[in-house]
């Protein structure tokens, strides 16, 4: 697969749950000059209340999603250990938006990752994290929706996709949301000034 156009390029973002990264990620499509549009992903979940099809998620049945599995339509999926759920980035997606021109953001785990990086090898690709395990638990904890068991669990995946951040090109260490979002669009903005690439900015 293509990841880099005359203007478009895949941008791999992951990090351990409780890291913020949803919030950087809104930040990051808000501020940055750069035309950087959602990769939306799939799952097979149902809806939460307010939630769109094809803006949130593109909500599909078991049946469709275990088709298009099958079919090969997937850069990544996964089941989700805690849910049952399945969730995928599809190709078309991904390649819709290059062809576009834009900056096609994929917002996934380390799992997700290294597989996407076989057919994305030019993804600028950013590791996100709190700074530390502790950090991360009190993160987590401070939400104050899951139980111990559930947190131990994220806290045990937490430090095995820590070990994967040297795989990636960028660390980005989330204490303050608006230097985070500001060191990714840096590194953003410098990849699309580097030789022999073409990018064009946002209106």
């Amino acid at each position: 697969m293509t990841t880099k156009t005359a203007t478009g390029r895949a941008i791999i973002i992951s990090g351990p749950s409780g890291s913020g990264k949803s919030t950087v990620v809104r930040q990051l499509l808000a501020t940055c000059s750069l035309p950087i549009e959602l990769s939306v992903s799939a799952t097979t979940r149902q809806p939460r209340q307010g939630e769109q099809n094809g803006v949130d998620y593109l909500f599909l049945s078991r049946e469709e999603f275990q088709h298009r599995q099958q079919a090969g339509d997937f850069l990544e999926c996964k089941e989700v250990f805690h849910c049952g759920d399945w969730y995928g980035t599809l190709k078309e997606t991904v390649t819709s938006g290059l062809r576009a021109g834009k900056w096609v953001l994929l917002e996934i785990d380390v799992e997700g990752a290294m597989t996407a990086l076989e057919s994305l090898p030019d993804a600028v690709t950013f590791f996100l994290h709190p700074g530390s395990l502790e950090e991360l638990e009190r993160r987590l904890r401070e939400r104050n929706t899951e139980d111990d068991d559930v947190i131990a669990r994220r806290l045990d995946v937490a430090r095995k996709e820590m070990e994967f951040s040297h795989r990636y090109q960028y660390e980005i260490i989330n204490t303050q949301v608006a230097q985070a979002v500001s060191d990714i669009c840096e590194h953003l903005t410098h990849s699309a000034n580097s030789p022999g690439f073409d990018s064009c900015e946002k209106n």
